[in-house]
């Protein structure tokens, strides 16, 4: 018989894909009003910033899902650190054209124009901390021209970087914060994930009482929640394996078992 661990483990595997994104009524809101900007808004950039593990990944995958098939839309997920690289990127993508030579932005801005565009691109760039100032302020020069639109993540805004400047604050359209979610969404979150993998038995695993000990561990944080109940799920296995099944119930988790695989996940110190 197949445990009722491994399939539940696996669900909260450190993965962005958008047909695990689960919806609940605040990040609905912020996700409709991000979607709504970048479609009906003027070509200005829009800035979503937060921690990591609050989503901001997930928010741009979910995005590009979406609009992607009505719009020409573009997502780089690993920042393209080089500016040659960066502009030779964009232009085989948005042109369809293999570009040999190295690219700065002026040949860009020629090669778009010369090219034509029915509709304005959007551009989609994760962790937008890592691309230089150059990189950004021709970000920025690119919006100015309407030849493009933004939607970057970067973890903070840092009070001397470029995007924290006047004149680039003019460019940005929309600004969203994530945070980690509360404690009443949190446990929306681990019953959906589960309940959409139908694991239908481990929902009932998650007490009250065990979801309040999850969430004061992570905080409300996606990621350390995923990697706290990955190994939890492990754990559990585990523990079915070696014949101490009896020590963990599939109808009820204990803090005690919670908090070993916090341990174990190097959420908190043994």
């Amino acid at each position: 018989m197949k445990s009722l661990y491994i399939d539940a483990k696996d669900v909260f595997l450190d993965t962005v894909n958008a047909k695990e994104y689960v919806q609940s009524k605040h990040t609905s809101c912020i996700y409709q009003s991000l979607k709504d900007s970048i479609i009906k808004k003027p070509s200005k950039i829009i800035l979503l910033y937060g921690n990591s593990g609050t989503g901001k990944s997930m928010f741009l995958n979910k995005l590009y899902t979406d609009i992607s098939t009505s719009q020409p839309t573009f997502f780089y997920k690993t920042p393209i650190l080089s500016e040659s690289e960066f502009y030779q990127t964009l232009a085989q993508d948005l042109c369809h054209t293999k570009y040999c030579e190295d690219l700065n932005f002026t040949q860009f801005v020629k090669i778009i124009e010369q090219t034509g565009q029915k509709q304005i691109p959007i551009v989609l760039l994760d962790e937008a901390q890592l691309y230089s100032e150059t990189i950004m302020e021709e970000i920025r020069l690119l919006s100015d021209r309407q030849m493009m639109k933004f939607v970057i993540t970067l973890r903070k805004i840092e009070k001397n970087s470029i995007i924290a400047q006047e004149h680039f604050q003019t460019r940005i359209w929309k600004t969203i914060k994530l945070e980690n979610t509360s404690y009443s969404e949190l446990k929306i979150y681990i019953q959906k994930k589960l309940t959409n993998a139908n694991c239908f038995d481990n929902v009932k695993m998650f007490t009250n009482r065990a979801v309040n000990k999850i969430y004061k561990i992570t905080n409300g944080n996606y990621r350390d929640t995923n990697k706290l109940l990955y190994t939890l799920f492990d754990l559990c296995y585990h523990y079915e394996k070696s014949n101490r099944s009896s020590s963990v119930k599939t109808d009820q988790i204990s803090n005690k078992v919670i908090e070993m695989a916090a341990i174990k996940a190097g959420l908190i110190n043994g």
